[in-house]
C-alpha cells in the first residue's frame, strides 16, 4: 500500500447532557458563537473530504445550504463554510430516496458497509463525517464502521425525545482524543474507536 492511510468515517453531531439529539419539540440546534465556527464546524470542514447523511438531515441540510452563495436573504448566507458545504461530495443513506438527490450527493445503495468501505479506501487525507440522523448514526455504530465520535454536548437536559445512542447498539471502547470547552458552555467530546 506504500504507507496509504484508508479515510476515517467521524460521527459528529449534537446531543444533549442527557443524550438526546431532538427534544420533544424536534431539533434545537446549539447557540452559535465563533467559537463554535472554529472548533466545531470549521474544524469539520478543514479535514472532510466527504459528508454523509441521513435523508431527513440531508433535506434539512441541502435546504440551508445550497442557496446561501447566491441568496443574500438565506438563513446561511455570508457563513464563511457555505461553499465548502455546497462543494464537498455526500452519501444519503436512505430506503425511500431514489434517483439524483442533487446537492452533489449521492445515494448509498442497499449494502452500507461496501459502500462506506469503498469511500474509505478512495479517499486521501481527508475524512469521512457523518453529521446524522439518529437512524443512521446507529446503523453506522451497530456495523462498528465509526472510527472516531466527536459529539457536542450542549448546556440543555431534554428528558425526551430522540436519543443518539438507540438500543441494542453492541460495547464498542473508546479512548479520548480531546474534550473542549466553548464560550456558549458547550463541550465537545472527541473520542478515537479503541481496538482490543
Amino acid at each position: 500500500m506504500g504507507g496509504m492511510t484508508m479515510a476515517k468515517l467521524v460521527l459528529a453531531m449534537f446531543t444533549s447532557l442527557d443524550g438526546y439529539i431532538e427534544g420533544p419539540n424536534g431539533f434545537v440546534p446549539p447557540a452559535w458563537s465563533g467559537d463554535l465556527e472554529t472548533h466545531w464546524s470549521g474544524h469539520a470542514l478543514e479535514r472532510a473530504g466527504h459528508l454523509v447523511y441521513g435523508r431527513t438531515n440531508f433535506l434539512f441540510n441541502k435546504e440551508f445550504w445550497e442557496p446561501a452563495e447566491t441568496d443574500p436573504a438565506s438563513p446561511a448566507a455570508g457563513v464563511s463554510h457555505a461553499a465548502v458545504m455546497n462543494r464537498l461530495p455526500k452519501t444519503v443513506v436512505s430506503s425511500t430516496l431514489s434517483g439524483d438527490p442533487g446537492w452533489n450527493a449521492s445515494l448509498a445503495g442497499p449494502d452500507l458497509p461496501a459502500a462506506i468501505g469503498a469511500l474509505k479506501a478512495s479517499l486521501t487525507g481527508k475524512d469521512i463525517y457523518c453529521f446524522g440522523g439518529a437512524g443512521v448514526a446507529n446503523s453506522l455504530i451497530s456495523l462498528d464502521l465509526v472510527d472516531e465520535y466527536r459529539l457536542m454536548v450542549t448546556p440543555v437536559i431534554f428528558g425526551d425525545g430522540k436519543r443518539l445512542f438507540g438500543p441494542g447498539l453492541p460495547k464498542l471502547g473508546l479512548e479520548l482524543v480531546e474534550n473542549r470547552p466553548l464560550d456558549t458552555g458547550a463541550v465537545i467530546l472527541h473520542y478515537r474507536r479503541k481496538h482490543s
